[in-house]
């Protein structure tokens, strides 16, 4: 039987086998029925091959009718291809060695061990697909262990470095970007994908559309509401925009345009870290700390998982040790 025979083979049976066997018991079934095969003459038709670019289109189709965004999409691909110039073997003969030399070239290039944690949950994303498709037969990632990542310590901003951003902003942009990212912990790419019809002042809120696709509300105090109000007052473009650039013809703000913003900020007032999801996190803790149920938070933040929610709140000594002498 040829190997390509006995892939098609192997993939086949292990379907059928399906749950009635599992780990190291079907493993041993498929090695068996194929080995005892070896030798005999048997005609499988026509055999359906798939080349690793016809895998990674496959899969990419997945992820997309999933809702997966078109950025997540960008990075699997970028990170799948990566991998196979590299090692310029077909999927199906890739084993976890070759991985483990492939994330160890990364990591002499100069990665952090947080960047190669992410090349590896992409990586298993991908070959967990492909052996649950009966794509491949063995999946390499399955004893590629997780990369100890470098524990950082999370900031917030203080009331007073809030403060000092606003007070500083060039322009009446500026600050309701700054007031509306702190007020409703929005992602940037939410905040700027938002048109003016999507915020009502009135009632202090917006509709915002997250990850996968999925919208909820987010709540705007005061102080945001005004300064919003007043910097849509004194626009006089016509853009749907909610946030569009100071220079002619006013487009849609991009990510890029608001990062370099905050840069010059943090130069001019001297608060460090200043990137748009400290705002984020900012808000998760300020909500926990005055009460908020964590998940009354993840609903605010748009977070499926408490884990998740639970890693943007950032509580200090004093804060755990207030919160232990209420219980003592």
């Amino acid at each position: 039987m040829s190997k390509e025979a006995r892939l098609v083979f192997e993939n086949r049976l292990k379907q059928k086998i399906g749950e009635r066997f599992a780990g190291f018991q079907e493993e041993t079934i498929l090695e068996m029925v194929a080995d005892c095969l070896d030798g005999f003459n048997i005609e499988m038709g026509v055999i359906q091959a798939y080349d690793s670019e016809d895998l990674l289109k496959n899969y990419l189709n997945a992820l997309d009718i999933q809702g997966r965004s078109p950025k997540t999409l960008n990075v699997y691909e970028y990170q799948i291809r990566r991998l196979m110039k590299w090692v310029e073997i077909p999927v199906q003969d890739l084993t976890v060695f070759h991985l483990r030399a492939y994330l160890n070239n990364e990591k002499e290039r100069g990665l952090s061990n947080d960047t190669l944690e992410g090349i590896r949950q992409v990586l298993s994303a991908y070959f967990n697909w492909l052996h649950r498709e009966g794509l491949i037969l063995r999946n390499p990632t399955a004893n590629l262990g997780a990369i100890k990542r470098q524990k950082k310590v999370k900031t917030t901003y203080s009331e007073i470095d809030i403060e000092k951003l606003k007070t500083h902003c060039k322009t009446l942009r500026d600050k309701a970007i700054v007031c509306f990212l702190y007020s409703t912990g929005c992602r940037i790419s939410e905040a700027l994908s938002l048109n003016r019809n999507d915020v009502d002042i009135n009632s202090l809120e917006c509709t915002v559309l997250g990850k996968g696709n999925k919208e909820r509300t987010v709540y705007l105090d005061g102080v945001s509401a005004m300064v919003l109000s007043e910097y849509l007052e004194q626009r006089t473009d016509d853009e749907e925009a909610l946030f569009v650039g100071n220079h002619f013809p006013h487009m849609r703000m991009k990510p890029g345009g608001v990062r370099a913003m905050l840069h010059e900020l943090e130069e001019e007032t001297g608060v460090e870290h200043v990137h748009p999801h400290k705002f984020r996190r900012t808000r998760a803790t300020r909500l926990v700390k005055h009460g908020m149920p964590i998940q009354e938070v993840a609903a605010v933040l748009g977070h499926e998982k408490l884990d998740t929610t639970m890693k943007y709140v950032v509580m200090d000594k004093s804060d755990i040790k207030n919160a232990y002498q209420k219980y003592v």
